[in-house]
């Protein structure tokens, strides 16, 4: 029995993203496992909805939309908070990549000491290289928030990275 056609577009839009959203993922929430749970959370929220979607101008924008709203309302739920154990998933990188640098691991610790949208807004502009407008638009806010958010965001990287000990 064939693929019925909407699935074979979705699975074939999805294949070559999927290494993609997990990264966005993991950058919002600093751990990989809550990263795929994200993911697959973003991607069964974009099934639900595939048949209007896929026809979407930009369906990289509309997915990486879904990831970060559903990243931020899980960050409002009540029962949502951070713990912080000896094993946050940051020395587990990607498979490809073995070692990872000082630098980075330095500044993903920091990026973790964020607020949820200050982190979203510095994701968005920064990794993803959104405009002030893109932003906005998937952060559902004015450009406005979107440059004060990225503003603070990145004071409190600066301060937190200037405030380690040089070696």
């Amino acid at each position: 029995m064939a693929e019925h056609q909407p699935d074979r577009d979705f699975v074939e839009f999805v294949s070559g993203r999927v290494l993609w959203l997990r990264r966005i993922a993991f950058l919002l929430c600093q751990d990989w496992h809550h990263a795929d749970d994200l993911a697959q959370t973003a991607l069964t929220k974009l099934y639900a909805v595939w048949p209007k979607a896929r026809s979407a101008d930009n369906l990289d924008a509309y997915l990486r939309t879904i990831l970060v709203n559903t990243y931020i309302n899980e960050t409002r739920r009540p029962f949502w908070r951070r713990l912080v154990t000896a094993d946050t998933g940051i020395l587990h990188d990607l498979p490809d990549r073995v070692h990872d640098s000082d630098t980075e691991l330095d500044l993903r610790a920091a990026l973790a000491e964020l607020p949820a949208r200050q982190r979203a807004a510095v994701v968005l502009r920064y990794y993803c290289d959104l405009s002030v407008e893109q932003t906005a638009v998937e952060l559902n806010c004015s450009p406005g928030t979107v440059k004060s958010q990225t503003a603070r965001g990145l004071a409190t990287l600066r301060r937190i990275l200037q405030a380690q000990p040089s070696l």
